[in-house]
């Protein structure tokens, strides 16, 4: 009896070391290092021919496709995120890629070097070869299909990278810490790029294609390394005049207003261009009625002005869409081949283009326009201009960057700040200007930036509780405001004088463009070093306004 404890110490002392031992095990085990393989299809969510893409080293949404031992890139990633040239035409089903000097095609059925197609048109989308992609674009791509998932590493950015050295057999893992799974083990002596160096862990990029975490201890030999590209880009040339740009617009109503340019020019100074409204689009299909004349050219040229033709889509164009008209290729073609043809047989000197209310939808077929008749133009010694509004988010359609890469003038509408229909104020501001001007140049370079000036004010009248106007040209509006005996007040913050007339039952407001208002405007396109001005219209001036309008090279 005396010995019965004996076993119940037994059993304690067991269930103490076993116990002990369940946590000795798991304190130990928080510092032993898992050797769980990381599922990284799962972790990225791949099947079939599903690729990832990391770009600069960040993962992306969408995903590639690997197919016949190519991987294609989807269209819409590649043209937002490494190059926008990559045009598809949704309605003839074909590729359209523009360099200076050649407009290059492709559809589903051309095949690359190696013999498998250079895209893919699926249901989802368009998807580039990766060959394609990088014989236009600087980048620098790398494949990868072990560990049972495909990837792709697109760089772009050329700086100096901090690289290291596993300084024996290391894992790298999907976090930060050693219960992470692990991606990949790299043997001694593997580089990796490191990407972000912590305290304990960096974040590296490994020479067989993972990105994942490897403890700062086991790297060695942290060095700097420069990247240089090899990739040549194309050049664009421009043409431009040899001064800077005085350019007035002649509208054109039918042929008769052709005949009237000695008249309305007679009174000018220092004008070089002269753009006439010639070419108006009419239809969807390309087609568009043409004032153009050869002996108008011809009396220019005596005068010493350039003709800079204009097309647009809106004196004539009440059945025109310009997302239909811009995104048929073989519609562009056409277009461009008929101006061209009209333009070398009249000697006109220069196209301007006046393509007004783009919308998104419209956006990029309208800019690869732009691209391909850039080419015509560059071939032929031919001018382009293309005209814009000042810049706002409304505005943003006109991809202004491009039209400044591949055109030889970029024109800023700076006027119409208040315009028919909207609220009374000023048609061009200072401010306005100024801002207008600001704003393109940060896409534009300021040798390809033409700022165009209003000859006109508008006349406000607020009559029964609604707002209307009426367009008066410099003159008319100087003898309303005599003729009213209207008392003017300098407007120092919008650079312009404003007078009001009222009556029992209305009142209306000018806010008046004159020789002082439009010579500030002049300061402003010197002051940023503009390529010159333009001037809407011929005909709406006053004698004396071309005292201030004039640049001086």
């Amino acid at each position: 009896m005396k010995r019965t404890w004996i076993p119940v110490v037994v059993v304690v002392a067991l269930l103490v070391l076993i116990l002990g031992g369940v946590i000795g095990y798991r304190w130990l085990g928080q510092y032993i290092p898992t050797r769980e393989q990381a599922d990284m299809a799962g972790e990225l969510n791949l099947s079939g021919e599903e690729t990832a893409i990391f770009y600069n080293n960040e993962l992306m949404e969408p995903r590639a496709i690997a197919r016949d031992g190519q991987i294609y890139l989807p269209i819409d990633w590649v043209n937002e995120r490494l190059n926008e040239k990559f045009y598809w035409d949704d309605v003839e089903k074909m590729l359209v890629y523009t360099l200076p000097d050649a407009v290059v095609y492709a559809d589903k059925r051309t095949v690359g070097n190696s013999g498998a197609p250079m895209l893919l048109a699926e249901e989802d989308g368009v998807y580039l070869s990766v060959g394609v992609v990088s014989n236009y674009t600087d980048i620098c791509s790398q494949i990868f299909s072990d560990g049972g998932y495909n990837r792709i590493y697109i760089d772009d950015l050329w700086d100096e990278e901090t690289i290291g050295f596993a300084d024996g057999k290391t894992d790298v893992r999907v976090l930060g810490g050693i219960k992470s799974p692990v991606m990949t083990t790299v043997g001694k002596g593997a580089g990796f790029r490191i990407l972000d160096a912590m305290e304990e862990w960096s974040k590296v990029r490994t020479e067989n294609g993972y990105i994942g975490y490897v403890q700062n201890r086991h790297i060695t030999g942290i060095t700097q390394e420069s990247r240089t590209s090899s990739f040549v880009e194309p050049e664009y040339s421009n043409i431009s005049l040899e001064q800077r740009v005085c350019l007035v617009w002649h509208q054109i109503f039918d042929e008769r207003d052709n005949e009237k340019l000695e008249t309305l020019i007679a009174d000018t100074s220092g004008v070089n261009v002269i753009a006439p409204t010639w070419f108006m689009l009419t239809d969807n299909d390309g087609h568009y009625k043409s004032y153009a004349d050869p002996e108008y050219v011809a009396r220019a040229h005596e005068m010493g002005m350039q003709v800079w033709a204009v097309l647009d889509n809106f004196n004539k164009g009440e059945d025109v869409n310009s997302e239909i008209l811009f995104s048929q290729t073989s519609v562009r073609r056409a277009l461009i081949a008929s101006l061209m043809e009209d333009v070398m047989a009249c000697g006109i000197d220069g196209i301007n283009l006046d393509i007004e209310s783009i919308s998104p939808e419209a956006r990029p077929h309208y800019v690869q326009f732009i691209r391909e008749l850039s080419v015509d133009c560059r071939k032929n010694g031919i001018i382009l201009s293309v005209d814009n509004y000042v810049p706002s988010d409304y505005t943003a359609n006109y991809n202004r960057a491009e039209q400044g890469r591949v055109a030889d003038y970029v024109i800023i509408m700076g006027y119409d700040e208040h315009y028919a229909g909207g609220e009374a104020g000023s048609v061009a501001s200072l401010p306005y200007v100024e801002r207008g001007i600001q704003r393109t140049l940060d896409e534009v370079p300021a040798g390809k930036v033409i700022n165009a000036v209003p000859f006109y004010t508008r006349v406000w009248t607020e009559k029964n509780g609604q707002t209307t106007s009426s367009a008066l040209g410099l003159a008319a509006a100087a003898d309303w405001v005599e003729e009213n005996q209207v008392e003017l007040f300098w407007q120092e913050e919008l650079g312009q004088y404003y007078g009001e007339l009222r009556s029992e039952d209305s009142v209306s407001q000018i806010w008046l463009e004159d020789e002082r208002s439009l010579e500030l405007k002049m300061q402003l396109i010197d002051q940023y070093e503009l390529a010159g001005v333009g001037c809407w219209k011929l005909g709406l001036e006053s004698e004396d306004i071309w005292n201030v309008v004039k640049v001086n090279d």
